[in-house]
């Protein structure tokens, strides 16, 4: 996730981060510039149109089309945005309940602090893992029932570790250190671990619509290829500059959108969830009185 700060005008503005739409655009912006120069030569240099032509009344249609666009761009926007946040908030309760479970462990049987303290973390970092269909063993801390090379990527590691802690909760109702009451006290950080893990999923595998994303990148594309036919007669070449920053602004918004829609990923803009996770295990240590 890129780091700023929003009250730096001047920066944000005249610097492009490799995040920044324009990089991945720019192609498409010099083309649609020389498509737009294209057709100002020829219509007022080959085809000598007067601004009597029926050509010119197409930026009426623009007008029109012009609010429809851009009410599609919010409400994808919006959508997007929406699954961005809700993801962080998924991520914000996991890790109030891994501090709630470290909490009570710490302070119903403590002395089971060298293995939870690696459990719990370990469920964040195979969560973040999982999320981006990938297995890193080294970021999860190894214990004498949970062997992390001895899972892949195609694994779902994050419910093996919450099996792991769950029975080594339940072992320790059978041999007596904790009351059958206990159980009932973890019971709701547990829950919210594999509720984490179905929510993240729903967001990741449910993208927008397919017909609804295709539909949108035609509008963008006709509606910007026909730009310059109507607005000739009143910019001249002028067009060029100006139907290529209307390019940028509509094509960015769409590919904003197609960022932040899936937000655990590895781009710029997704959600930091390998810092959450370190944070969350660097929680859990102060919690049991280990801090590194």
């Amino acid at each position: 996730m890129v780091k700023y700060n929003p009250r730096d005008w001047f920066l944000l503005i005249f610097k492009f981060h490799k995040a920044d739409t324009f990089r991945t655009l720019f192609p498409l912006i010099i083309s649609i510039g020389l498509y737009s120069g294209l057709v100002a030569w020829l219509e007022m240099e080959v085809w000598k149109l007067s601004d009597t032509s029926h050509i010119k009344n197409l930026s009426l249609i623009h007008s029109v089309l012009g609010m429809v666009i851009s009410m599609l761009l919010v409400f994808r926007t919006n959508t997007a945005y929406e699954r961005w946040w809700e993801g962080r908030k998924i991520w914000g309760s996991l890790v109030n309940s891994s501090r709630n479970l470290a909490i009570k462990i710490n302070s119903v049987v403590p002395q089971q602090a060298e293995y939870f303290m690696a459990m719990i973390p370990n469920y964040a970092f195979a969560l973040k893992n999982h999320l981006r269909t990938e297995h890193h063993p080294a970021e999860l801390e190894e214990t004498n029932d949970f062997k992390p090379q001895s899972y892949s990527a195609a694994d779902h590691v994050p419910n093996q570790i919450a099996s792991f802690i769950l029975k080594r909760i339940e072992q320790l109702r059978i041999d007596g250190k904790i009351l059958p009451e206990h159980l009932l006290f973890f019971q709701s950080e547990l829950n919210n671990f594999t509720d984490a893990v179905g929510a993240c999923e729903r967001i990741r595998k449910t993208p927008i619509p397919f017909s609804y994303s295709v539909f949108l990148k035609k509008f963008i594309f006709l509606y910007v290829m026909t730009l310059p036919f109507g607005f000739v007669f009143s910019l001249g070449y002028w067009v060029i500059p100006v139907v290529s920053i209307i390019f940028y602004v509509l094509a960015s918004l769409e590919l904003i959108a197609e960022e932040i829609e899936d937000p655990f990923g590895n781009d710029a803009n997704d959600l930091p969830t390998e810092e959450i996770a370190l944070g969350i295990r660097l929680s859990v240590r102060q919690i049991f009185g280990i801090q590194k």
